[in-house]
């Protein structure tokens, strides 16, 4: 058996919506919007939670890494998407499929652990009051935060190492609208058992693991609420935790569904809405979901957006 990367494949072809001929344009329409609000909307949490000094705690030190994680991840994908979307040439070169492979299990696993690490603030913040201060200290949440955007790392070099050090002999088409293991993975002529363990070790790691965190968090906080004598308490609480736990339920739910399966159990159409769905459309939602639902933000943005307006009448 040949090892090494012995490739006769320069570059792929990323299928991605091909089969949609009449709906290129609409298509491009559509995810240059979504584009352009994840890249605002996360861009104005970025800007507020930073200079807003009532958005200062440690929820939006940590929301403040998530919306940055979303930035670079739409960025990872979409452009490529947009720009094949229009253009008769959908290749991409070797080098380019690896790079962008890196990148999406770079910010993928670290926006798994960041929404792990909120959910462990959430969970002192309800179950600990009394010492939530001195546990989510400031060094400890930027410790936190930064062991989230590391995570990320060792994922992304093993896997893309392991993925790109195999052999392909062609095709080179992939059925997708960027370069994920799954259906690259599909075009590899030698052995591909010592990958396909580590993307099952991989998914435990990164999916499972924090989402297993997350559960264990919110079972704490639920029998804490549910211990709570004030319905009004009991509201706040549950008022709190909202909107991370729509964006967990969106991002977790179709990210384990694509990597957590028997092999072939997805058509590569639903593989595709499935990855949409985590890595285009949840990044955009997400801040829609933080400032709509949380009387904080939208207080901060009034003012900022005030702030500017008086400016300029003077």
């Amino acid at each position: 058996m040949r090892e090494g990367n012995q490739s006769l494949v320069t570059e792929f072809i990323l299928l991605g919506f091909s089969n949609l001929h009449e709906f290129q344009v609409i298509l491009f329409m559509l995810f240059l919007v979504v584009y352009l609000v994840a890249l605002i909307g996360n861009s104005l949490l970025v800007l507020v939670s930073t200079v807003d000094p009532s958005l200062q705690s440690p929820m939006y030190l940590f929301l403040r890494s998530l919306s940055l994680m979303d930035i670079g991840y739409t960025t990872v994908i979409i452009p490529k998407m947009l720009t094949n979307l229009l253009s008769k040439d959908k290749s991409i070169s070797f080098g380019g499929c690896a790079a962008q492979m890196f990148l999406a299990f770079f910010f993928g696993p670290s926006e798994c652990w960041i929404l792990t690490t909120m959910a462990y603030d959430r969970q002192a913040a309800i179950c600990d009051p009394l010492r939530y201060s001195l546990i989510m200290n400031r060094r400890f949440c930027l410790q936190l935060s930064l062991a989230s955007w590391l995570a990320g790392i060792p994922v992304a070099t093993v896997k893309t190492t392991l993925m790109f050090t195999l052999t392909f002999c062609g095709p080179n088409v992939i059925n997708h609208f960027f370069c994920d293991s799954p259906p690259v993975l599909d075009l590899v002529c030698t052995d591909t058992f010592a990958v396909e363990i580590y993307s099952v070790t991989a998914t435990v790691m990164v999916l499972m693991l924090p989402f297993g965190v997350i559960v264990v968090s919110y079972i704490r906080i639920l029998v804490t609420i549910l211990k709570m004598s004030s319905a009004e308490g009991r509201g706040k609480a549950f008022s709190t935790c909202s909107s991370h736990l729509i964006v967990v339920s969106l991002f977790f739910g179709p990210a384990g569904s694509t990597y957590f399966r028997v092999k072939a159990s997805y058509s590569p159409e639903t593989k595709k809405l499935l990855s949409l769905s985590y890595s285009v459309f949840t990044p955009m939602l997400n801040p829609l979901i933080y400032s709509l639902r949380n009387q904080e933000v939208k207080g901060a943005l009034k003012r900022i957006l005030g702030r500017k307006i008086s400016s300029q009448d003077l």
